[in-house]
This record gives structure tokens, C-alpha cells and sequence, in this order.
């Protein structure tokens, strides 16, 4: 079974409700090997404190969330929003973590051409990517659920996330890889192929679990508890161990109920979960 010790709570979990100091503690207090904290609890903060408390807690940082949009409609917000990744990325590195997370953005406004989106998305991280190397934190694509294609991430399946990594990194050079959300790539038919294929080229960079309920009532925020739905969790997490990833399992729910749960219940609900429900082997 996959233990606390071997997962990552990312703090979307937990609803943002209590200072990012307080669920250091609470997440290594529940005994959970790694935290993956957002940009909304980092910036504007002692971000050296913050990865001094994480270490001295025990945790490791198994990814910091998430990237700025990058398709806009104008030079000079796409300036802006490159500028706005490039901090981010020096927080993941001063955080230690092991990537930082790219949601890539929709649309720009008014537009209804997507293949110039990923087209920009593409050219946008060709230009992060050095920065990311620079830096020594590697940066994961995620593609999100094909819901999302228009407002929220342009690149929706885990085959289009790794053709953009092979055209950004034909030698293998590193720095760019995929987060493989279960929420997000469950339903793809290609899924296995996909996960092999992140393995054999080294780039499977995260691994993010949940579950999917039916019904889903709220496309965004109601996520499932680790088997509380339909995704065979079990299945996929011995597909991404079986690539040799090392990194940590790592638990992101965006629900209300679970939001407005204290942070206490829903870490012990994890936990229990993961050592119950998940079916999943180590």
C-alpha cells in the first residue's frame, strides 16, 4: 500500500485556510514525506523561512503550483506573465522542489484559435526553459482535462504535453517534463502508453491523485477523496512505479466539502485512505 511517508499533500488539499507555516506542521505531524505549497502562500513572504521550516519539518517539496497563463493577447502581458514565472521558478528553487508546475493557460481573449495558444505556450516555455536549467528546477507540463481546454490549459492529453517536451528537449538535456494528474488524464484510452512513454524518456516529473465522483456536480471543485470515485487508482499508481519514478504520490483535492473540513479531519482522511481505499502497492 502506498504509506503518508511515500506521499505529498499538495496544500489545495487543505482549502488555504490556515498560514502555510501552520500546515507545515500540520502535514508533518499526520506523517506525510513531502508538502507541495502554491504561489499564494509563498509570494509576498520569507520564502527562506518558509524552506528552512519545511526542511527542519522533515518534508521534502515535491512540486511548487502553479505557472502564470502564458497565451495572452498582447506582447507586453505575455512580457508580464513570463516575468511573473521566472520569480515563481526561484521560489521552487529556494523551496527545493522537485518542479514547479505548469498549467499552461486558454485562450486569450476573444480568440478562438487554439492552435496559436499552444503554439504560445510552446514558444513561452522554449524561453522558460532556460531559466528553469539555469536555475537546476525542472519545470512539468500538466495537461488538465479537455473541459479546461479553453479558459484554464490548451494542452489537454499526456501524449500532446510530451511531444512539446521532446520538440523543447530533442537531447534529452532536462529540465522539462509532465505532472501526470489522475483527475485530468484517467478517461484517455492512450493513458498506459502515455505513462510508459514519460518513463522511458524521463520526464514523468509528478504524479497528483484524486478521485473522480458521480456525479460530478462542480467541473472545478468537486474532486473526489481517494476512493470515493471511479478512477482505478490502484492501476495507474503501479503503471507510474513501474516507470522507476522516485518522486512522491501526491494527494490534490479541490472540493468544497473537503474544503470546509477542518485541516486535521481531512489529513487523518488521507492518511487512513491511503492505507485502506487506494489499493495501490509501494
Amino acid at each position: 500500500m502506498l504509506t503518508p511517508a511515500r506521499c505529498s499533500i499538495n496544500t489545495a488539499t487543505l482549502g488555504y485556510k490556515e498560514p502555510i507555516s501552520k500546515v507545515i506542521e500540520q502535514v508533518a505531524r499526520h506523517g506525510f514525506g513531502a508538502i507541495a505549497p502554491w504561489r499564494r502562500e509563498v509570494e509576498g513572504g520569507d520564502v527562506v523561512a518558509i524552506a528552512r521550516q519545511i526542511r527542519e519539518a522533515g518534508l521534502s517539496v515535491s512540486g511548487y503550483c502553479r505557472s502564470s497563463p502564458i497565451p495572452t493577447d498582447s506582447a507586453a502581458t505575455r512580457e508580464a506573465q513570463y516575468q511573473e514565472n521566472r520569480r515563481a521558478l526561484a521560489d521552487a528553487a529556494t523551496l527545493g522542489a522537485a518542479c514547479f508546475v505548469i498549467v499552461a493557460g486558454g485562450l486569450p481573449r476573444a480568440s478562438r484559435d487554439i492552435g496559436d495558444a499552444r503554439a504560445q505556450v510552446e514558444e513561452g516555455l522554449a524561453r522558460l526553459l532556460v531559466d528553469a536549467r539555469t536555475l537546476g528546477v525542472s519545470i512539468a507540463i500538466e495537461p488538465l482535462h479537455p473541459m479546461y481546454a479553453a479558459d484554464r490549459c490548451c494542452v489537454n492529453t499526456l501524449a500532446q504535453a510530451l511531444d512539446m517536451c521532446a520538440r523543447l528537449d530533442p537531447d534529452h538535456a532536462g529540465g522539462i517534463g509532465v505532472a501526470i494528474d489522475a483527475y485530468h488524464v484517467w478517461w484517455d484510452p492512450d493513458l498506459a502508453a502515455g505513462i510508459r512513454r514519460a518513463g522511458s524518456e524521463r520526464r514523468l516529473n509528478a504524479f497528483h491523485i484524486c478521485d473522480w465522483l458521480v456525479p460530478t456536480t462542480d467541473l472545478l471543485m468537486d474532486r473526489g477523496m481517494i476512493g470515493d470515485g471511479v478512477i482505478d487508482l490502484s492501476a495507474m499508481t503501479n503503471q507510474v512505479n513501474a516507470t522507476g519514478f522516485e518522486g512522491y504520490a501526491e494527494i490534490e483535492i479541490f472540493s468544497t466539502r473537503w474544503w470546509s473540513t477542518e485541516n486535521e479531519e481531512t489529513l487523518r482522511v488521507c492518511a487512513d485512505r491511503l492505507r485502506t481505499a487506494s489499493g495501490t502497492s509501494a
